[in-house]
């Protein structure tokens, strides 16, 4: 592992090296010395990456961003994020994000185009500790071992958000509106596909059902939604936006409350639903230009309606949606998609530490540590009927904890590489997860 974090930086480093701003800016040797970026810059490199529940990432990506005369720096004026990339446990993304407030007069634009495909998703049943997790089912060594792929099923998804923000009031006041379409396609794992390959000690066997193809043998997974959906829906809300850096902010508040709306009138079949988000992020400064605590609190569930089983696993916000509680989104060091309901809880407490930074080829870095605690819970269950299911019983969910530390390094205050190691504290939710990819969590 230290050996892929260390190519990681220094794929990062060579890419700041390789794109230096002179030749895409209109930067002077002064203005470059008095630490403004103008014109475009970008961090390109190619996608070496880890992840504990999707294995290590191979493929490129690159985040182009423009400064204009330098004037809004470290805010850019435009940014495009590309990522094509495929990874060891049968994962395949691909993914355009926009991000400016400068495309549509006094309007941010966010627009999020993505198609990814999972030959073996995490999935560990309804309602967090109330489907019980045992890893000796994974574990080709124990008595008790049934599939490595026991806790896994097939998802193919393509999805499309588009989100404007207009301020209103005050700068730091915005209304959102917005809209989104998801195409979800769920099975269980093709393991003929999966065993292909692979050496025979490797293999899955064939023989053994998921616990996927058993929740739909059961009925709690409706028959007629096995093979998943279509959903499309539109968004509004207000956000509360104080913060002084978007990327790595050390002071301010980031709040919004959103509603996402899916009635049956835009193709959403017989689902007609209404769900809430609320999010709260503050960050304060405790050493100027070192020290921060950042927290998040969220709320995200459905008021009103029937939803769909394939649509419990996003997380809605009003800048990006993020796939899966538990995992290196929300609770790092749990396993991804652990905690599933109508209605989830969360939280996350991070202290960042900027060490040192320096310059080279005209890039500016810094890197930082961090300390976190995250933690989530559901509190509206996804509703099931436990006749006749063994195993399953109507409990209600305990905070599922995970802890950790954290490495950023960061170019040009924005293009930042993020290194997170995070542990379960409790053994029903797995046991640690390392997390390399882009961005502070929040």
């Amino acid at each position: 592992m230290k050996r892929n974090t260390a190519l990681l930086f220094c794929l990062f480093l060579c890419a700041g090296l390789a794109f230096p701003e002179k030749g895409f800016s209109a930067t002077s040797d002064t203005t470059a010395l008095e630490g403004v970026k103008t014109g475009w810059t970008f961090g390109a490199l190619p996608a070496v990456a880890y992840n504990t529940d999707e294995g290590f990432r191979y493929g490129a990506l690159a985040n182009f961003f423009y400064y204009g005369d330098g004037t809004t720096y470290p805010h850019y004026l435009h940014s495009l994020y590309l990522e094509w990339s495929r990874t060891t446990k049968g994962n395949g993304l691909n993914n355009i994000f926009y991000d400016s407030d400068y495309l549509l007069p006094d309007t941010r634009t966010t627009i999020d185009l993505m198609y990814l495909t999972e030959q073996a998703l995490d999935f560990y049943g309804f309602n967090g500790y109330e489907a019980p997790y045992d890893a000796n089912f994974e574990d080709p060594d124990h008595p008790d071992f049934l599939s490595p792929l026991y806790y896994r099923h097939d998802r193919k998804l393509l999805r499309f958000t588009a989100d404007f923000q207009r301020r209103f009031l005050h700068d730091d006041w915005k209304w959102l509106g917005g809209l989104g379409y998801f195409n979800v396609r769920t099975g269980p794992v093709d393991v003929e596909n999966y065993n292909k390959g692979r050496s025979e000690e490797n293999q899955a066997p064939e023989n053994v059902a998921g616990i996927y193809q058993e929740y739909v043998d059961k009925g709690i997974i409706p028959h007629a939604l096995a093979d998943g959906g279509t959903t499309a829906y539109l968004k509004g809300g207000i956000i509360h936006d104080t913060r002084d850096n978007l990327s790595n902010p050390m002071k301010g508040m980031w709040t919004e409350a959103l509603l996402i709306a899916a009635p049956s009138v835009l193709g959403n079949g017989d689902f007609n639903y209404l769900q809430a988000v609320f999010i709260h992020r503050h960050y304060f400064t405790l050493i100027p230009n070192r020290l921060s605590l950042a927290n998040r609190l969220g709320y995200q569930g459905k008021l009103a309606g029937d939803m769909p089983f394939y649509m419990l696993p996003f997380i809605y916000s009003s800048y990006k949606t993020y796939d899966g509680f538990g995992g290196g989104k929300t609770v790092r060091g749990v396993k991804r998609n652990r905690i599933q309901g109508e209605g989830i809880a969360y939280a996350n407490f991070e202290l960042r530490y900027k060490i040192f930074r320096f310059s080279t080829m005209g890039q500016k870095f810094y890197i930082s540590t961090s300390g976190f605690a995250d933690v989530a819970q559901v509190t509206d269950k996804y509703p099931i009927n436990y006749h006749n299911v063994q195993g399953l019983s109507p409990k209600n969910d305990k905070p599922h904890w995970g802890v950790g530390l954290g490495v950023h390094i960061a170019m040009n205050e924005n293009f930042i590489v993020a290194v997170n190691y995070g542990r379960a504290l409790d053994e029903r939710d797995g046991g640690s997860g390392m997390y390399i990819g882009l961005n502070f969590l929040y």
